[in-house]
């Protein structure tokens, strides 16, 4: 059932084994799909190609710039816009209630929040805290932007209400354990940048942190006032203790020990080491600034 006036921007970079499940979940509900890649060695282009999208290439810098250069550049003209990954998909349900839902909207709705179902080694991770997660995913265009964060960015409303609807969308990536680990340890540097910054603003850009607010606010808020302000090393402990224990993670079998293990005792712990390390780096630096024959602590 196609929806009226919808498009599709997916951002990619070598999404091969994810990227044919991404699209065929969209055909037949939106008029035009967008791919931004970032100079993909694999088939990734190829693919979407195959599948009538319009296809450009563009430097890489995070999510969020990435995203705002898409919808700032690319010749989306339909009312509607939906923003997936390469590696999630629509359900059935949900594609047949976005083309229901879009028909009937009043005007001062300009968003709609997605549920996302996280699957890992072909398990549906229920429990830990992961589900429900709502996130803004389809908007008018120029209604919505994403805010201006290295990580966990957020789509924002710019204008207009929101609504939520029921069914969800699915994040399930085929490229395996290996690439997984790869990926998050590329996620640490830049995540221990954001944890050593919210120590110096009381709020981030586009979201603002609040203990009451929405799901995305409550999440920010702890994240800056609890967990940002724990001890190094420790809080990767707690954390997994609170995902698997406290919020019944164990629940999700094998598969989700290994992923709350994984996502919340050692990415954490991994992101702490970094913290760590540019802590040394910076201790190096003042040191070997200090002039010759002094100490940083000598007395005056």
């Amino acid at each position: 059932m196609l929806a009226p006036g919808l498009d599709l921007v997916v951002l990619t970079y070598n999404e091969e084994v994810n990227l044919d499940q991404c699209l065929r979940s969209a055909r037949g509900l939106v008029s035009n799909i967008f791919i931004v890649d970032s100079g993909s060695i694999d088939q990734t282009v190829e693919i979407a190609h195959q599948h009538g999208a319009y296809v450009v290439t563009h430097e890489f810098t995070n999510q969020a710039e990435q995203f705002n250069w898409a919808l700032d550049n690319l010749p989306i003209q339909s009312e509607w816009v939906l923003r997936l990954d390469a590696d999630e998909y629509l359900s059935p349900e949900l594609q047949n209630e976005i083309a229901s839902t879009l028909a009937q909207l009043p005007p001062a709705v300009s968003g709609l929040y997605l549920n996302r179902r996280m699957m890992f080694m072909g398990r549906w991770i229920r429990y830990g805290g992961y589900y429900p997660i709502w996130l803004l995913r389809l908007f008018r265009r120029g209604k919505a932007r994403s805010e201006q964060a290295e990580m966990d960015e957020h789509l924002v409303l710019l204008e207009g209400r929101s609504l939520k609807l029921h069914h969800d969308f699915i994040h399930d990536d085929h490229k395996g354990l290996s690439d997984w680990a790869r990926k998050h340890e590329a996620y640490a540097a830049r995540q221990a940048r954001v944890l050593q910054r919210m120590q110096q603003k009381s709020q981030t850009d586009g979201i603002t942190p609040r203990l009451l607010g929405n799901q995305t606010e409550r999440k920010r808020w702890l994240k800056q006032n609890l967990y940002g302000r724990s001890p190094l090393f420790f809080r990767a402990f707690i954390y997994f203790g609170y995902r698997y224990f406290l919020r019944l993670g164990f629940l999700d079998g094998v598969p989700g020990l290994i992923y709350h293990f994984l996502q919340g005792c050692w990415y954490s712990f991994y992101v702490d080491a970094k913290v760590y390390e540019s802590r040394l780096s910076d201790d190096y630096q003042v040191v070997s600034k200090q002039p010759a024959g002094k100490s940083v602590n000598a007395p005056h």
